[in-house]
């Protein structure tokens, strides 16, 4: 006789017919990470993506509904002293065990009360060995953006026009501020004005000086097929620029550099909060997050 097998229906499972709308970095979700959610649950995953952490506070601060964020530690600070995220229902949040202790609790999030971790990773220098001298290397210093071989030309003598030199910079408050303050050898977390009022005059110098072109995810595709000399990168993407083009190279300057971590977090704006705490669980699960530290090159915590 026919055996009848039931099938298990999206319209069978616990959040069938809910949307989650996620708020995310561009390139920074794994192949399957959305669809696998999707048949877990039932439900519909939305994601709208930001190119900097300062376009999302922008759209959270004007108070566009998303229920999940995914910022960078300085930004989850400023929404939480701004009160536009809520703490994180503990009893919901099955998955800090599985965290390393080492991105937990961390200063801007003490007690992981209103974020869990994403990803973490480190920024660095990426040069083109086919144009840096590998003399200009040696030093692993922050000093390379500032070597005057790789600046823009003048192409215009009469209009004094400059095209973009051969450096990315990122268009990051916090790790252009970080840079600059390495660079002279300060604290990249100091509150002291002086120190930032050099920083910024650092900044302001080396862009007049270097014309660099100052970018987000543009870097990926550009340096994977060298088009700069070099530039500041985060690890995930110089990991995946590096496999796809052999004459890149990387270091972390020796004065130091940001050791950043991105973390989840459910705004106040959210209107499916059950469903956001699951989201957070489910990609803090060891395949999930497995798939998305593969393809985007970051390290899981």
């Amino acid at each position: 006789g026919l055996v009848f097998v039931q099938k298990t229906t999206s319209s069978t499972k616990k959040y069938a017919g809910q949307t989650l709308h996620v708020y995310n970095a561009g390139e920074y979700t794994g192949e399957n990470l959305l669809s696998n959610f999707e048949k877990q649950t039932g439900c519909k995953v939305v994601m709208d993506l930001f190119d900097s952490n300062e376009q999302m506070y922008i759209k959270v601060a004007n108070g566009e509904a998303y229920d999940v964020l995914i910022p960078s530690d300085y930004m989850i600070e400023r929404l939480k002293q701004e009160k536009l995220i809520q703490p994180l229902d503990q009893d919901k949040i099955t998955c800090l065990e599985d965290i390393n202790d080492s991105v937990k609790n961390l200063s801007y999030d003490p007690n992981n009360e209103y974020s869990v971790p994403y990803t973490w990773g480190t920024v660095g220098i990426f040069y083109n060995t086919t144009m840096v001298d590998e003399e200009d290397v040696k030093d692993l210093s922050w000093d390379l953006l500032w070597n005057e071989k790789y600046a823009g030309k003048i192409l215009n003598i009469f209009l004094n026009q400059k095209y973009k030199g051969d450096i990315y910079l990122y268009d990051s408050e916090r790790d252009s501020f970080m840079m600059a303050l390495k660079a002279l050898g300060y604290s990249m977390n100091t509150d002291n004005e002086k120190e930032l009022a050099e920083a910024y005059n650092w900044l302001l110098e080396c862009v007049n000086t270097m014309s660099p072109e100052i970018v987000t995810d543009e870097i990926i595709d550009n340096m994977a097929q060298a088009r700069k000399a070099l530039g500041l990168v985060y690890s995930g993407d110089a990991t995946y620029i590096m496999s796809e083009n052999e004459n890149i190279g990387y270091y972390m300057p020796k004065k130091g550099t940001n050791i950043w971590c991105d973390g989840m977090v459910i705004p106040q704006s959210s209107k499916n909060v059950d469903l956001a705490h699951e989201f957070i669980n489910y990609v803090s699960s060891y395949e999930a997050a497995y798939g998305n530290s593969s393809y985007v090159g970051y390290t899981s915590p």
